[in-house]
């Protein structure tokens, strides 16, 4: 599948491989994601979801291929250059990653400190409780701790973090896992919603189907070491490849379609 017309592109890969002594978990692996929209990434267990993320945001030293995030080369880059391309992204990982001795504020102001540290006192702060109130969290959370949190809180606290810088670029991972079904739809329409009003471009890890159906503009599949097909679901459910069919047309993501031509039909209705 091509990329669409007139992307401009925001992360570009390029024969990709990625081993951990004789084990290669990516080989040849390519994936452009454009400018403005969300992308979801599904695959098995094992297949190197988190393994590409980490790839692109540096955490992981690729055996081959290229990297461009924001136009700029993210492979043997001068750390201080590096620096820069970084304080213009935001990153949930799995599971929140939540500092357990901060605050949800101070949470908050950690990249703003690291990036910013002419911003303190006040205006810190403000900055804080601004982003907090945006991931959907009532402004009281500010002075709680992660343990004094619920799961789905967790969650909106890890998204304030991940905005602080105002990022063009939100990296997800798994972003909905642990969360109830109301949880996980509240916080996948939080996030579209701020996708639709900031114009950030997301990078999404998931296997929650529903957000996939959501707010996903397109999905790519990883399988076989590589991106075997990126594409709308519809797009996606015409290739025969066995994984694809299995993961979209199997019993759940049959549940999943017929929920979702349900509400489409009574919305229209």
């Amino acid at each position: 599948m091509e990329t669409p017309k007139n992307c401009i592109p925001v992360i570009e890969i390029e024969g990709l491989k990625n081993a951990f002594g004789d084990q290669v978990v990516h080989e040849n692996l390519d994936l452009t994601v454009c400018h403005g929209e969300i992308v979801g990434v599904v695959g098995g267990s094992g297949a190197g979801k988190s393994v590409l993320m980490r790839s692109i945001i540096g955490l992981q030293t690729p055996v081959d291929g290229s990297i461009k995030v924001l136009g700029e080369n993210m492979i043997d880059r001068d750390e201080a250059e590096a620096h820069n391309v970084r304080r213009r992204w935001g990153i949930l990982f799995q599971n929140g990653a939540l500092f357990s001795t901060l605050t949800v504020a101070e949470n908050v102001q950690v990249p703003l400190r690291e990036y910013f540290p002419y911003i303190k006192g006040a205006l810190l702060d403000e900055i804080a409780a601004y982003k907090i109130i945006m991931a959907g969290l009532p402004a009281s959370a500010a002075t709680k701790y992660p343990s004094e949190l619920s799961g789905g809180m967790r969650k909106r606290a890890s998204l304030a973090r991940a905005l602080a810088l105002d990022p063009e670029l939100l990296f997800l991972d798994e972003p909905t896992a642990g969360l109830d079904p109301i949880g996980a739809a509240a916080f996948d329409e939080q996030l579209k919603s701020l996708q639709r009003k900031l114009g950030f471009t997301v990078f999404l890890i998931t296997h929650d189907l529903d957000t996939l159906h959501a707010i996903c503009d397109r999905v790519a599949v990883l399988a076989d070491k590589k991106v075997i097909a990126v594409g709308t679901i519809e797009e996606l459910l015409a290739l025969d490849h066995p994984w694809i069919q299995e993961y979209f047309n199997g019993p759940r993501g049959r549940a999943v379609h017929k929920g979702h031509d349900v509400l489409h039909g009574g919305a229209a209705s």
